[in-house]
């Protein structure tokens, strides 16, 4: 498998969550993001993209109209964004990104998780550095001279493109990002966009295997449970 498929793999670790977790992350997001930007998605971007990535999750249209009164009301919640990071076995690193509205009781949750599996969280920018914040789209039924072609005409460039079997990978500039899936959008359906969303990407990968497998799956499980995490990103390939 090609790196694309990696980090559609790994970018996001929702698999197996209750969807009542996934909607509540959502739900932070969208929250967030309108209280900053304001709650008409035509004139805030990344309120439009979170509303179109919380759709693509199924996520059901009163959850989202919840989360934009919440901010016209003003009874919502003062969510803060807060990333930690850490190091696994055998070369393994992470980063976790978390809304709260308490950062002690989140700071504790995430400590708790290393401590239990035995690895270990670093200082601020410990791991950042070893990963590349990206854009990322995937676009099944899609050639390379279709999208090139795309992206001149509407001035936009791309860090890098990927191309595996039907599916083609762009990834983008985080300024440029919101842009390029409108642009892409237009000419391709929901369906056929595939992956669309800003990432973290390891620039250095390793596989784990038996005992450090393990101990690194049951830390990932473990900051799924916790409510404030957000999005997680490692650089374990094989998982």
């Amino acid at each position: 498998m090609g790196r694309a498929f990696e980090v559609r793999k790994a970018s996001m670790m929702k698999t197996g969550m209750a969807k009542a977790k996934i909607y509540t992350r959502h739900s932070k997001e969208i929250y967030l993001a309108a209280k900053s930007g304001g709650a008409n998605p035509d004139s805030n971007l990344t309120l439009k993209r979170l509303i179109d990535k919380a759709k693509k999750d199924q996520v059901p249209a009163d959850v989202i109209k919840r989360a934009l009164d919440k901010v016209s009301s003003g009874s919502g919640e003062d969510y803060k964004a807060n990333r930690y990071e850490g190091f696994g076995p055998s070369g393994a690193t992470i980063i976790v990104d978390c809304l709260t509205d308490n950062v002690n009781r989140t700071i504790s949750e995430v400590k708790n998780c290393f401590t239990k599996t035995e690895n270990k969280m670093g200082i601020t920018g410990a791991v950042a550095h070893m990963y590349e914040y990206l854009g990322i789209i995937s676009i099944k039924d899609f050639t390379e001279d279709e999208l090139l072609e795309l992206l001149l005409e509407n001035d936009l460039d791309a860090k890098d493109i990927e191309v595996e079997e039907n599916i083609i990978t762009v990834y983008t500039d985080p300024m440029e990002f919101t842009k390029t899936r409108d642009v892409i959008g237009a000419v391709k359906s929901d369906e056929e966009v595939i992956t669309d969303e800003l990432t973290m990407l390891p620039q250095i990968e390793v596989e784990l295997e038996g005992e450090d497998m393990e101990s690194f799956q049951k830390l990932i499980n473990m900051l799924n449970e916790c409510d404030d995490v957000q999005n997680i990103y490692h650089n374990v390939t094989n998982m």
